[in-house]
């Protein structure tokens, strides 16, 4: 996903550049125009499909050969900028069929991996997988069959496609920022988030300690009369049973409607349970839980290399600004700074 993006800005870089008469004044620079690279933009696109599916064929060595288009790309900008500069003298015949061949591998070439990457796409497992790579396909083949269209019409219908090339220039640098962000930042901490789950219920499963906490709650409705707000209160032993057993902090929608709904009570009674008792009101109870749990996991090894807010997410905050503050409130420092402290 790195190089399709160098490569992409690499002709974004060139396009600025063409546009804004520099290559006239400096012509060293003309060198971007000819390594411009937006052709394997796709390419690398289909090998980070494939790769992210873990597909066979990304071992294959005949992937090679899907470089040969943008090597005679590569020749073909070397020769031109040669016959620009008057060094060399190429027959029409010959000028006119590479203009065919670069034509070939507009029509031919770029479509056709685009449409080869699609077919890989459906052996994701994975739904969040597929939904981001399907994404990525689209935008990539909108701005490509764009581009082709523009060329298209510049060359056979003499219409002037420097408007829409802009417009095109624009989208492929929302295509950068967009995928840089989904792509890389979020779909990497949903990775993470899924593998710390994983890790979290295997640990779950394979403890043999567990606070196991069974009482039985009061079959009257008057919960008043008959409990007192103290840790003894078999109300409050349930709660600390669900949020330690059944970890019922990770659920980030979690509020006092569905604690009180597991526990039998109004959503006023858990507040006043949790508020006498622990000092606290009922976000800032479940947030302490979420943060002990954090805590125990950066301290694990097992979670050393995984993004801390992916941790948070996946312990119960809803975003990196609420764990982070719940994470400094309570412990008095940041996540980083915790880690930092004690690995």
């Amino acid at each position: 996903m790195a190089y399709a993006i160098f490569s992409l800005s690499i002709s974004l870089l060139n396009s600025v550049l063409d546009d804004t008469g520099i290559y006239n004044t400096i012509p060293f620079l003309r060198f971007i125009d000819i390594i411009d690279s937006g052709i394997l933009f796709p390419f690398f696109i289909f090998l980070y499909v494939v790769h992210q599916i873990d597909h066979p064929v990304k071992n294959s060595r005949k992937r090679i050969w899907l470089f040969t288009p943008y090597l005679y790309s590569l020749i073909s900008s070397i020769l031109d900028v040669d016959v620009i500069a008057n060094s060399l003298r190429i027959p029409f015949e010959y000028q006119l069929l590479m203009d065919i061949i670069e034509l070939m591998i507009i029509l031919l070439f770029i479509p056709g991996i685009l449409i080869y990457t699609y077919t890989f796409i459906k052996f994701s497992n994975n739904t969040k997988e597929k939904r981001w790579l399907t994404n990525l396909w689209f935008l990539a083949s909108v701005l490509f069959s764009s581009w082709i269209f523009a060329i298209l019409s510049d060359a056979f219908l003499g219409y002037d496609s420097t408007p829409v090339m802009k417009i095109l220039t624009v989208f492929a640098t929302f295509l950068i920022h967009w995928t840089s962000y989904f792509g890389i930042f979020k779909f990497r901490l949903a990775k993470d988030q899924e593998e710390i789950r994983a890790l979290i219920t295997k640990q779950k499963n394979d403890s043999t300690i567990q606070a196991v906490i069974d009482v039985t709650l009061p079959k009257t409705s008057d919960t008043k009369k008959i409990e007192s707000f103290t840790k003894e209160s078999s109300y409050f032993k349930k709660l600390e049973g669900l949020c330690i057993n059944d970890q019922i902090y990770r659920d980030s929608t979690l509020d006092r409607d569905k604690v009180a709904e597991q526990l039998g009570i109004s959503p006023g009674y858990v507040s006043q349970l949790v508020n006498t008792i622990t000092g606290d009101n009922f976000s800032t109870y479940i947030n302490r839980h979420r943060v002990e749990a954090i805590k125990n996991l950066i301290l694990d090894s097992e979670f050393d290399n995984y993004n801390l807010l992916a941790i948070g997410l996946e312990c119960g905050f809803s975003s990196k600004s609420t764990f982070h503050n719940a994470f400094k409130k309570i412990t008095g420092t940041t996540p980083n700074a915790y880690r930092k402290k004690y690995k």
